[in-house]
């Protein structure tokens, strides 16, 4: 797949981000701008060259588990809008909690955004970061706040500091340490970070307002002690940033522009502004700041997003894996069989607003239909498949006589060419197209009628065989001499129904996993519930089916339209082509949930 950085930016609706990017170009906000050395040193905000960039988003996830379907929305918004404004957007790890954080989801991260078709690499420099690279610099921030009275050292207990809070209807009340001195201050944050504290004995704070309207503006704790490991600066700190304090600071150090995050960050927006405004008038960071900007995360029905309930999903073994093709993490998606263009589309048509609204799942299912119904290859396959004897081929065609068939590869495609297949005298064909007695509008196989066999012969069926319990085992037809498709005689007989089928002779075995909605609510654990009493039971079936020969060649990954069934995909993990054929559905033809 080409690269997104290779794509002409497509014509997309219009939002408001895309609206404040394009006021902020118009008037030059960030035009003025240096860029040189490495974001979280010194001479990279006085010394630099006018950025490249005329603007800078980023990812920022914490590599704390893997990403899902609403961090695809989010990777496509913030390296979208880079890519249609001659801008460059950044990955950034935001590993600011030492306990939590592992390698396996750093790579899981990075291998999703490339799988979707981003780079962080521009103009052959790397903008991949992580906050913990920061952390020098978060510290000197913290001691300019000390030093310009903007910050103290609290040390009342964590009991005591959320009773002195406050909360919406009573305002808080100042801590008996907010009115130590800067040398005081410095001297115990100095302590704090020597390692002379114990764990919770002491926090930093912002010293804004405790009377504030908005509770986070009540002199948030900025720094607090944890006497922990880190994965990368190792045992070097024991005292760590809050999040709230070194998300701005990283936003400002990499010289990003605008801020994107959902709506639950809207709260603390009054803080990062001031965290901003302040530094910059220290001159410790470049101006104009950032400035963030939210949006409504992706609610999706039948889905679960939480990293808790995921985490659940996978060890209480509900699924297999964070890879179950039925998880809406990325790469559960991935191996489902969804495509980056169409996780791309479906980010598109939601679009970016700020009011939080649910989406249905199927308008993910319709952008992924739509991305593949012209580049999936055709094949035929018989999922719940019984034999079809035709009796009178032998005398017809002759005893062991197998006559060879063909299909487009795609049927809007003719140079992708044609498919080979050999039509029998006995057929696999899926148990539903026989009826004893039909039902009204049933044109498939009941005695005495004639349907076509797609891209072979016309039959006549004449009868079905059924076992002790009345399943039924075996259904025979006659042949009607000189139908086959596309030759002069194909249109001699009119017939309504059509079949698929796999020949006996050439036919594939294969284990095919027919996925479904985990869910079967729109709102799983809604409410008081327990989602976990909501999983479909009939999420997954596991069928032994029929292909025809061209899948045995298939790739790992690669999709197809079974013929009449939906889209499917060759495993990326168990598929071995020519041994161990699995294919998984990805999803039907039209959406029939429930139906």
């Amino acid at each position: 797949m080409p690269s997104a950085t290779e794509k002409e930016p497509a014509a997309r609706p219009s939002n408001f981000l895309r609206q404040v990017v394009e006021r902020d170009l118009e008037q030059g906000t960030y035009r003025g701008r240096q860029w040189g050395g490495s974001p979280g040193d010194a001479a990279h905000h006085h010394h630099g060259q006018p950025d490249p960039a005329k603007i800078r988003t980023r990812f920022p996830p914490e590599p704390n588990g893997y990403l899902h379907v609403g961090h695809a929305k989010s990777i496509c918004l913030n390296f979208g809008l880079a890519l249609d404004y001659a801008g460059i957007c950044h990955l950034r790890f935001d590993d600011t909690n030492p306990e939590k954080e592992e390698i396996e989801y750093v790579e899981g991260i990075k291998d999703a955004v490339q799988w979707l078709g981003y780079t962080w690499d521009a103009a052959g420099t790397s903008h991949l970061y992580q906050a913990s690279d920061y952390f020098d610099f978060m510290y000197r921030a913290a001691e300019y706040l000390i030093e310009a009275g903007l910050a103290y050292v609290d040390e009342q207990t964590p009991e005591q500091m959320r009773v002195n809070r406050g909360d919406f209807g009573k305002p808080g009340v100042d801590s008996p340490y907010r009115s130590r001195s800067i040398e005081e201050n410095l001297a115990r944050f100095r302590e704090m970070r020597d390692g002379k504290l114990a764990d919770g004995a002491a926090v930093l704070r912002a010293k804004i307002d405790m009377a504030s309207p908005n509770i986070n503006m009540r002199d948030p704790t900025i720094y607090r002690i944890k006497h922990a490991e880190h994965h990368n600066t190792g045992n070097k700190w024991c005292i760590y940033p809050m999040y709230t304090f070194a998300h701005p600071i990283e936003d400002a150090l990499e010289n990003i522009t605008h801020s994107i995050c959902t709506l639950e960050f809207e709260d603390q927006r009054p803080f990062y502004d001031w965290l901003v405004d302040r530094l910059g008038e220290g001159g410790l960071i470049n101006t104009p700041p950032p400035r963030q900007y939210e949006f409504a995360r992706l609610n999706l029905t039948y889905v679960v997003t939480s990293k808790r309930k995921l985490k659940q999903l996978v060890e209480q073994k509900v699924v297999s894996g964070w890879d179950d093709p039925r998880m809406p993490t990325i790469v559960g998606l991935r191996r489902r069989g969804y495509t980056p263009e169409s996780l791309q589309l479906f980010a598109d048509r939601i679009g970016v607003s700020k009011a939080d609204s649910w989406i249905d799942y199927s308008t993910l299912e319709i952008a992924l239909r739509d991305d593949l119904d012209p580049k999936a290859a055709r094949a035929m396959a018989v999922l719940d498949p019984v034999k079809m004897v035709i009796t009178n081929w032998d005398e017809v065609m002759g005893t062991g006589h197998l006559e060879p068939c063909s299909a487009p590869v795609h049927p809007h495609d003719p140079a992708r060419g044609r498919r080979e297949f050999m039509f029998g005298r006995e057929l696999w064909i899926e148990r539903t197209d026989y009826e004893d007695t039909p039902p009204k509008g049933f044109f498939r196989l009941f005695p005495g009628n004639k349907v076509r066999m797609k891209y072979g012969y016309v039959v006549e069926c004449v009868g079905a065989t059924r076992g002790a319990s009345g399943a039924l085992t075996e259904v025979q037809a006659r042949l009607v001499p000189d139908t086959k498709s596309g030759t002069p005689g194909a249109d001699a007989v009119k017939v309504k129904g059509n079949i698929t089928w796999v020949g006996v002779a050439d036919g594939v075995k294969a284990e095919v996993r027919l996925y479904d909605r985990l869910f079967t609510v729109p709102q799983p654990g809604a409410g008081e519930r327990d989602f976990l009493e909501e999983i479909n039971p009939d999420s997954l079936k596991v069928v032994t089916a029929y292909v025809e020969p061209s899948l045995s060649r298939a790739k790992p990954d690669e999709k197809f339209q079974f013929e009449r069934h939906g889209y499917f995909v060759a495993d990326r993990k168990d598929h071995v082509p020519g041994e161990r054929p699995v294919f998984n559905r990805v999803t039907g033809l039209k959406d029939s949930f429930g139906k």
